[in-house]
């Protein structure tokens, strides 16, 4: 079992509130990444569930059960860090092996363990093998595996693969969500990058300041964003965002379009605008376009390659039932 309960949850460091009171439900099997900004706090949440931070108020339960002052050892949690934290001195085994060794478990048993949790993780071929051995991708896969032989009822990641280049990160994103599905564990995954939260969360918990922004599912945060910072900084590229004559014309103060939902037309376009900088990817082209309505370009999706160069006139209509509109609060008007 692995179901975590926030209750009125809070953390100050000093005079400074970083984690205002929150209620928060994880429940038990599901993969949770907490996703923000830096400074949002969502590192500082995760270490308040791991009992390595002490919570100025509020109750934190796991399965039912008081776990607020219990230290981290008691808590029946495994974390990965960003860093790999191994022995360098010692083989691959001995590092997954380490845990188990402290908690004095029979040597029979450390072995089932570490045979499981190498195999689930393509260890295997490198146990014998030390940390230096290994590549980047290698050595998280160890930091993950010590956790597996722990049997925890929930692992907290902390931003496990930015040390990772992006070949790696993806592979790796790849690789814990596979292990998600086999383990059938709770996981709760802090990082920065919205791709990553996207690609592998059952649930997204946005942060801005120590608030919750939004709770839901990956599809419900990208279609139907509670407000203009969850509007932002969901989607990859960002949603456009725009005010004045053109969202007044809405009923609203801003509207919001993603870049997949603006359709090039020949003529007679809702915007008319000039090309900027185009990124071509092949399955798509990402156009920058200058409009006059706009501060900054707005991003436009086309599929595949589009006959458009540097400094042609576009013109542009959004697709009616894809506007998404915002109040003078910032909040979706439904």
């Amino acid at each position: 079992m692995g179901r975590i309960t926030l209750e009125k949850v809070q953390k100050k460091f000093g005079e400074v509130e970083v984690i205002p009171p929150l209620d928060l439900t994880i429940e038990d099997g599901e993969f949770v990444v907490f996703v923000g900004p830096s400074g949002c706090g969502k590192s500082t949440l995760l270490r308040l569930i791991a009992g390595l931070e002490d919570v100025t108020g509020g109750e934190i339960r796991i399965d039912g059960q008081p776990a607020t002052n219990l230290p981290p050892a008691k808590r029946g949690l495994a974390m990965v860090f960003q860093s790999y934290a191994l022995y360098p001195h010692m083989s691959v085994r001995k590092n997954i092996a380490f845990p188990l060794k402290m908690a004095n478990m029979p040597v029979e048993e450390q072995n089932r363990r570490i045979e499981t949790a190498a195999k689930a993780l393509n260890l295997t071929d490198y146990l014998d093998r030390r940390p230096g051995q290994l590549s980047g991708g290698q050595r998280q896969r160890v930091a993950i595996g010590r956790a597996i032989v722990r049997e925890p009822s929930a692992f907290l990641f902390d931003e496990p693969l930015s040390n990772l280049d992006a070949a790696l990160r993806v592979g790796m994103r790849l690789e814990i969500s596979e292990l998600h599905k086999k383990l059938e564990t709770t996981m709760i995954y802090v990082t920065h990058d919205q791709v990553e939260a996207m690609t592998m969360a059952d649930k997204i918990v946005v942060l801005r300041a120590g608030h919750i922004e939004q709770v839901g599912t990956p599809l419900e945060l990208y279609h139907t964003p509670r407000n203009l910072f969850v509007a932002g900084f969901i989607g990859s590229p960002k949603m456009n965002i725009i005010g004045g004559e053109t969202a007044a014309r809405h009923d609203a103060m801003h509207i919001g379009i993603r870049p997949e939902h603006m359709d090039i037309v020949e003529s007679g376009g809702s915007f008319v605008g000039k090309v900027g900088v185009a990124e071509h990817l092949g399955s798509d082209t990402f156009f920058h376009v200058h409009l006059a309505e706009m501060d900054e370009p707005m991003t436009v999706r086309a599929t595949g390659e589009v006959g458009l160069r540097y400094g042609d006139t576009i013109h542009l209509t959004p697709q009616a039932d894809k506007i998404h509109r915002f109040d003078k609060k910032g909040l979706r008007i439904a």
